[in-house]
């Protein structure tokens, strides 16, 4: 059986590109290397020539601030050490946005059609503060009237008053980082919360009025067997959240659990069972499997994350925040404090950009369209195999044992395709 570190059992890095096995996202596919030099004398950096495609763009805001690192987390964080940190933190979040609104990328006045605050931990800013980002995005960019604007919170840094403050500045999505409702596996984890401030935070998100409230879940945890996950996937589903999100633990480079191990990791069998588990009950609930480690109600597909699988462009701010507009892929600097300095000095904190090339391009779209229940053209899968013949012949093979769909134009992985993806997708880009 081919194992399990595909990209369905990660969790998604901030966003460059949704994770692939590879990035994340949703690992994201971030820029790796500055392919091509730019202007020292602009401000803009990789950015300066940069020319957006579409006329809707998504917005990645990147958090760093968290009370404490989960020991399973790779992602670019920052200690919380005091509210100093955190306003000039947001001081420079909102120099960055007023930076892009005078990017060249501007000039044809893309919509903003999605934003999306992730962490890190979001929620740790105060409701003012995420107002001032969101007005800052408002004041300098043309923002779509019907907007997604998502906001990722932890259990414990919510309250209701807190979210009926964030609906007030403009919030209309949260997505919950539960991921277990075991109390003897959360602080294994590293986690603050325990699973009666789950439940209670979600009953608050409702209570304060959003209609759209996503929950995050883990599965193979320390700990975890079977039995476990189904009362904690049911308890959650009983909770009636319009949006779930499920990721198998893996032990990325950057983490805590990556350089020392994990404890009781189940068995890769233990995992499989957990995943399938996961679709047949969330099935079963009327929720559309329609990525790879997403489901939702019927209308409440993350709309943001669907930039990224379809290989939207999207802006990005903050520390570590990765962005991709026309065929520039690019990442911010992620030390808190550089980060802020660069931006002191009104330049765009870019650390890395990289210039996609056309055979790029396709592998992208066909891994991260892949991912999803939607597919890709089949003819861009005809023309990445055309002048490889292993390829085709893995292509026909995947066909011929169903776990690849060709109907309507479109090629579709099965739900047994989504599970031994990374085995195809590694040969695509």
């Amino acid at each position: 059986m081919n194992t399990l570190t595909s990209s369905h059992l990660r969790r998604p890095a901030p966003p460059s590109v949704p994770e692939t096995g590879l990035a994340g996202s949703p690992t994201p596919l971030p820029a790796t290397s500055a392919t091509e030099t730019f202007p020292e004398a602009s401000p803009f950096g990789a950015l300066a020539e940069a020319t957006p495609t579409s006329a809707e763009l998504g917005f990645y805001v990147h958090v760093p601030f968290c009370r404490k690192r989960c020991y399973y987390c790779s992602f670019n964080t920052a200690p919380l050490e005091d509210r100093a940190s955190v306003e000039r933190y947001v001081r420079s979040a909102v120099t960055e946005i007023e930076l892009l609104r005078a990017a060249p990328l501007n000039g044809r006045r893309p919509e903003i059609a999605t934003v999306f605050l992730g962490g890190g931990t979001p929620s740790l800013l105060e409701p003012d503060e995420v107002a001032d980002i969101l007005d800052a995005i408002r004041d300098g960019f043309a923002v779509a009237a019907d907007v997604e604007i998502t906001v990722e919170c932890n259990p414990e840094s919510v309250m209701h008053d807190k979210l009926v403050a964030y609906r007030a500045a403009g919030v209309n999505r949260v997505s919950l980082g539960v991921q277990s409702l075991d109390d003897s596996i959360l602080p294994v984890l590293g986690r603050l919360h325990d699973a009666r401030g789950a439940r209670a935070a979600f009953g608050a998100a409702r209570e304060a009025g959003f209609g759209n409230v996503s929950v995050d879940l883990m599965y193979g945890l320390p700990g975890l067997d079977v039995a476990g996950w189904r009362r904690g996937l049911a308890g959650v589903l009983d909770w009636q959240p319009d949006h779930l999100s499920a990721y198998g633990l893996t032990l990325d480079a950057g983490s805590l659990w990556g350089a020392t191990g994990a404890p009781r990791v189940p068995a890769e069998e233990t995992t499989v069972a957990q995943y399938r588990g996961l679709c047949d009950a969330a099935g079963a609930r009327g929720f559309e499997h329609y990525e790879i480690s997403n489901w939702a109600r019927p209308g409440s597909r993350s709309r943001h994350n669907q930039i990224y699988w379809r290989r939207g462009e999207y802006l990005a701010a903050g520390p570590g925040g990765c962005g991709f507009i026309g065929n520039v892929r690019y990442g911010n600097t992620k030390p808190l404090a550089r980060y802020c300095a660069l931006v002191e000095e009104r330049r765009l904190p870019i650390d890395t950009s990289e210039r996609l090339t056309e055979r790029q391009a396709l592998g992208e779209r066909l891994i991260l369209g892949l991912r999803t229940v939607d597919g890709v053209p089949a003819t861009d899968l005809v023309l990445r195999t055309a002048d490889d013949a292993t390829l085709a012949l893995r292509v026909e093979t995947w066909r011929e044992r169903g776990l690849l769909r060709v109907d309507d134009g479109r090629a579709r992985l099965s739900e047994e395709g989504f599970l031994l993806s990374d085995a195809l997708f590694v040969e695509l880009l």
